[in-house]
């Protein structure tokens, strides 16, 4: 079964950090490595699933008045009046108001919400925060342009890798197959430093078969792991 990771510890630092070092030691390339507690908070999947769930409440109304009107008389103990349409449009109304905020503030319990919320979203914010912070801190950051982000985000269980330049001009995205595939296997195992390191070392494979180390290689971008 998958274990549940929520941090990294100061040893998944470390091996990270060495495994960088070593991966680096072969190829002009520069590996940035970010781990990140979530991409994400979705508050808008929040606010869909809370509009859904009103307009679901108010049209089972619409679909059944019979029904809730007898609800309605229940409520009141056979004594509320007969009610005008206004009226009755206005109770409709309060229904759905009260539904939205029910469901919204349920949603406001973060592993629910994460629950709900599509994998195909996930992956799309994830690869989305992995370009923002791969534009900030290792696109054309190296004088070659052979920067590559290795991301993982711990709350959606997702990884991605992006690459400047050069690289994205020699290496196809699944050529990158093999590191994701070590990354995962062993975040799935509680063992996300080492996930990441051995994700590096198949990025750096790569990485030396197309950019050979060379007679100057300076280090140009951080080995160490990025937590934010």
């Amino acid at each position: 079964m998958p274990k549940k990771v929520n941090h990294i510890s100061e040893a998944d630092h470390d091996i990270v950090t060495v495994a960088v070092a070593a991966a680096e030691a072969h190829t002009s390339g520069e590996i940035v490595t970010v781990v990140a507690a979530k991409s994400n908070d979705y508050d808008d999947v929040a606010l869909v699933w809370a509009s859904v769930g009103a307009f679901v409440a108010m049209s089972a109304v619409a679909l059944f008045p019979d029904f809730y009107r007898a609800k309605y008389d229940w409520l009141t103990g056979g004594w509320g009046h007969e009610l005008t349409a206004n009226q009755w449009l206005g109770i409709v109304i309060a229904f759905g108001v009260l539904k939205w905020i029910g469901i919204w503030l349920i949603l406001l319990w973060k592993p629910l919400r994460m629950a709900l919320t599509p994998r195909t979203i996930r992956a799309q914010r994830v690869r989305a925060r992995a370009i923002d912070l791969f534009k900030v801190g290792t696109e054309a950051k190296t004088l070659g342009r052979t920067g590559v982000l290795l991301y993982l985000s711990l709350k959606e269980h997702r990884a991605d890798i992006v690459a400047d330049e050069a690289i994205a001009a020699k290496v196809a995205p699944e050529v990158w197959g093999d590191a994701m595939d070590a990354l995962i296997e062993r975040v799935r195992a509680g063992q996300p430093g080492a996930g990441m390191a051995a994700a590096v070392t198949q990025m750096g494979v790569v990485l030396a078969q197309h950019f050979p180390r060379g007679s100057e290689n300076p280090n140009e971008l951080p080995d160490r792991l990025i937590e934010i």
